[in-house]
């Protein structure tokens, strides 16, 4: 695959051209989700061109209550064929037992923390599910690292990721979501970024 060449073609084209190319690829295809801000405007471009496609969330069961609210309504409204990924170990005995979420100044325990909350559920649905193709909702302006990122790169792994509002602005996002009469999460809350605009980890790969 020609990556250079790709991202060069797709450069110019809508969030709607990417998606529908990337299903055209005719590949198990993955869509991820954490139906956090703005996490309605992918699922939806996908899910109108594929009803069936695979839905994958890494829940870490630290989500607000609002969360949990949007997830069922999207997964109502879309029809979405969702597929959960939950930590190994709960959030109750982690919080009993290693004293709940560690600030980002508490560097391995947050290190631990990240790993078996988000990128352990995550590793094991994508082991599980298998796609060839990932598609995600990240955007160039939610993190200096992101900026970096390409529409379509490979993982170390070979799944093709495929990035389709990589270059929206949160403006077009929210006007996508009203134009739509999508429900939207505004108080999202990740315990393993700490910061907003701190990477997450699922991208640093590829």
């Amino acid at each position: 695959m020609d990556l250079e060449q790709i991202n060069s073609q797709l450069g110019e084209s809508t969030p709607q051209e990417i998606t529908a190319w990337a299903l055209s690829l005719n590949k198990r295809t993955v869509i991820s989700t954490n139906f956090g801000p703005q996490e309605a405007v992918l699922l939806h471009m996908a899910t109108s061109l594929n009803p069936d496609i695979t839905v994958l969330w890494a829940d870490s069961g630290y989500a607000l209550k609002k969360t949990y609210e949007i997830s069922e309504k999207l997964t109502k409204l879309l029809n979405l064929n969702l597929q959960v990924f939950s930590p190994k170990i709960s959030t109750a005995r982690w919080d009993n037992v290693f004293g709940g979420v560690p600030s980002i100044d508490e560097e391995q325990k947050h290190k631990d923390f990240t790993q078996h909350f988000k990128l352990e559920p995550f590793s094991r649905g994508m082991k599980e599910l298998n796609p060839e193709v990932w598609l995600t909702a990240v955007r160039k302006e939610q993190t200096e690292f992101r900026q970096s990122l390409d529409i379509v790169s490979q993982t170390a792994a070979g799944v093709i990721k495929v990035a389709p509002v990589l270059n929206w602005t949160e403006a077009e996002m929210k006007q996508y979501i009203k134009d739509h009469s999508l429900p939207d999460e505004k108080e999202y809350y990740d315990p393993t970024k700490v910061l907003a605009n701190r990477e997450c980890g699922l991208h640093l790969e590829g």
